[in-house]
């Protein structure tokens, strides 16, 4: 499946028109837009930096039909067969080389939160997992340059499960469309151009008003909130997320301790898809 590149641009610039104004605060430092299309690569992430080093610029994107070596979280292959999109957009947010985390929470908010637009029922799976039905969708990779301490560039790799053949776990939103009319979402292209319009907006929102208000929001998709888990000899329940990206969680009193936060770091628990489990904390 190729995409159209003339499509593409025009369903960009066309949302990226009605949903933002000529007025919209901040919207003349916005970057320019630059789109590369490729049929099969290693990785999106991968080209787009090479891209960078040969003086690309915040704004451009890289769109693949296939990938043969996607990168997902914690150094994992991500499956990326004909029919999917793979998506990297670069970015130059100036940000604390601390504050990472907040590009993928602000990523996954703003994909989510513009496909709920469209009638796509999107939750998220901390910290970056976008899950339809109980199945994993989609997912989002963040990369990034820092230098004195601060993130001076980054990459924001997405794949998302369109018409490409899935796992178990997983599902596309053919599928998903076939199954619960009407569809909204009527092409790659389209679709495409939500995710671009979705980072744009995560972007913008963390660096107009910061990562608290989003985190609220992003924090109402979470699949786990309300869930328990046990630490220890002590149970508790997920209660949300910090702006460091940890999972926060609520210890509930025991004969040995009082009830008491922690927050745990992305890596350390492992999480299902649906929003009625339990866990226990990787030792």
């Amino acid at each position: 499946m190729t995409l159209n590149s003339q499509r593409l641009e025009a369903a960009i610039e066309a949302l990226h028109e009605f949903a933002e104004p000529d007025n919209t605060p901040n919207r003349d430092h916005e970057p320019d837009f630059q789109l590369h299309l490729f049929e099969c690569i290693p990785s999106t992430n991968q080209i787009l930096w090479e891209l960078i080093d040969s003086g690309a610029q915040a704004g451009t994107v890289v769109i693949a039909s296939q990938q043969t070596a996607g990168r997902g979280q914690w150094g994992r292959q991500w499956q990326s067969s004909q029919g999917g999109l793979y998506l990297s957009m670069a970015v130059e947010p100036q940000i604390l080389a601390s504050h990472q985390a907040q590009l993928t929470l602000c990523s996954a908010w703003g994909i989510a939160t513009i496909l709920q637009d469209y009638h796509i029922p999107i939750r998220l799976k901390w910290p970056n997992d976008l899950i339809l039905t109980e199945h994993k969708l989609g997912g989002i990779l963040t990369e990034t340059k820092v230098s004195n301490g601060q993130i001076i560039r980054a990459v924001i790799g997405v794949g998302i499960n369109w018409a490409n053949s899935i796992p178990e776990t997983g599902i596309n939103l053919q599928t998903y469309f076939a199954q619960n009319p009407p569809v909204r979402v009527f092409s790659l292209e389209m679709l495409a151009a939500l995710v671009v319009q979705g980072l744009r907006m995560g972007l913008r929102q963390l660096l107009t008003v910061g990562i608290e208000p989003v985190l609220k929001s992003y924090s109402q998709l979470l699949t786990c909130i309300g869930n328990r888990v046990r630490v220890a000899e002590q149970s508790g329940v997920i209660v949300g997320v910090n702006a460091a990206g940890e999972l926060r969680v609520m210890l509930e009193p025991n004969h040995a301790n009082k009830a008491q936060e922690i927050c745990i770091q992305p890596g350390k628990i492992s999480l299902g898809y649906g929003s009625d489990e339990s866990f226990n904390i990787k030792s």
